[in-house]
């Protein structure tokens, strides 16, 4: 078996450094734009799968986002890499205690260097997985502003000169106004941008379907499709993580994460949007693998079978398994189910993520534990899984 390949991982995150916002927006914005404030941290408390915390009048110091009226504190879940396990809590804390490659662009180079990554591709933050903090915001003309002074950050700072092109750009879009999503892509497209993030699951955040009669999103999945850009949909993408009650521990919910990528997968397949868009492309992160041959075997079923009631016949004139093959990416940290499954559903389909800086990572054992993941998989195969296939999808410039 030959060695193991530099790994990209398609599916890491960035801590956003204190000044991306302030150092970019008018003076006028300086007091309600995203900046950081060092506040004690309040009570805070995290069950059926929602998020509840304020500043507090005493304890530790955490460091706080500030933006219009949203107070969000930074996590220990947020940089977890190099902490005991037992020691990853919902607990407030400081840049000072993160891990620095968190949020500096050299630090993490070198951390990617011993987890034998070459190329990384980060998702946000504070602007959450799609940018849904700026959707929220009352304030649309700043909160445009935000968005492209995010991307601006992620394509000149860390993307910039000092990553050389390891770290691959993934900018957001005004998810409130189609139009101005699509004109997005296309000057981040201008600037060699071939990946974007969008919701999994659009109408959680109260947003037109991809079933939308009026085919609502289609400008902006035109412009994904006509300058190559890659539409990726992070789990809890849609600010609504799965849980069963809301009562319900947070282990519930991280046992099953894969279901809104579940559910998002069948949206689009029985859609009409990758019939629409040939060549679009679509890729989830940190959804994990094993569920795809059931779910694309029953779709194939329900589109066979049932096709006189199912709504779909007319705008799906294939098999749903097909599109999924020609245009749709998952990817994987651990699920040795999905990899038995690797025939089942088509090797080209499959990228892998080390999920740097959070408390899944397999940092600094991501070779390690990819190597014992892999065994059974043939050289062409392991190749393709860790760097081949998000080479080709993302158009990246790496032998």
């Amino acid at each position: 078996m030959a060695e193991l390949p530099r790994i990209i991982s398609v599916d890491d995150h960035v801590v956003e450094p204190p000044t991306v916002w302030t150092d970019r927006l008018p003076s006028r914005y300086q007091d309600v734009c995203p900046r950081v404030v060092r506040a004690p941290m309040g009570e805070i408390t995290f069950v059926g799968g929602k998020l509840t915390v304020a500043p507090g009048s005493q304890g530790a110091p955490t460091d706080w986002w500030y933006y219009e009226e949203l107070r969000r504190p930074l996590l220990r879940l947020d940089s977890a890499v190099g902490v005991p396990r037992d020691e990853v809590t919902m607990r407030g804390i400081t840049y000072e205690e993160m891990r620095p490659g968190s949020y500096q662009v050299g630090p993490r180079l070198e951390d990617m260097d011993a987890n034998h990554t070459e190329a990384s591709l980060c998702f946000p933050t504070f602007p959450r997985f799609c940018g849904q903090t700026f959707s929220e915001a009352s304030d649309k003309e700043l909160a445009l502003l935000c968005v492209r002074a995010y991307n601006d950050w992620m394509v000149e700072e860390w993307c910039g000169p000092e990553a050389g092109g390891r770290l691959i750009p993934l900018t957001l879009v005004p998810l409130w106004d189609v139009e101005l999503a699509a004109a997005e892509v296309r000057r981040n497209a201008e600037r060699g941008v071939r990946a974007v993030c969008f919701s999994e699951i659009p109408p959680f955040l109260g947003l037109p379907s991809v079933h939308d009669p009026h085919q609502y999103w289609d400008p902006f999945f035109r412009a994904c499709e006509e300058t190559g850009t890659v539409v990726n949909m992070h789990i809890g993408s849609s600010s609504k993580m799965p849980s069963t009650s809301a009562d319900a521990p947070p282990a519930v919910g991280s046992t099953l994460t894969h279901s809104n990528a579940t559910y998002s997968m069948v949206d689009y397949l029985f859609s009409g949007v990758l019939v629409r868009f040939p060549r679009l492309q679509l890729a989830y992160a940190e959804g994990q693998i094993g569920w795809i041959p059931y779910i694309l075997e029953r779709a194939d079923t329900v589109w066979e079978e049932n096709r006189g009631w199912g709504g779909v016949a007319e705008r799906v004139p294939e098999p749903p398994s097909v599109y999924f093959r020609r245009q749709i990416t998952g990817c994987f940290f651990d699920d040795a189910h999905g990899l038995r499954s690797v025939d089942e559903i088509g090797v080209d389909n499959i990228t892998y993520e080390s999920d740097y800086p959070h408390s899944d990572s397999t940092w600094p054992r991501t070779r390690e534990i990819a190597e014992e993941q892999m065994k059974d998989l043939t050289d062409d195969q392991r190749e393709r899984i860790v760097r081949g296939n998000a080479i080709r999808l993302y158009g990246l410039d790496l032998g």
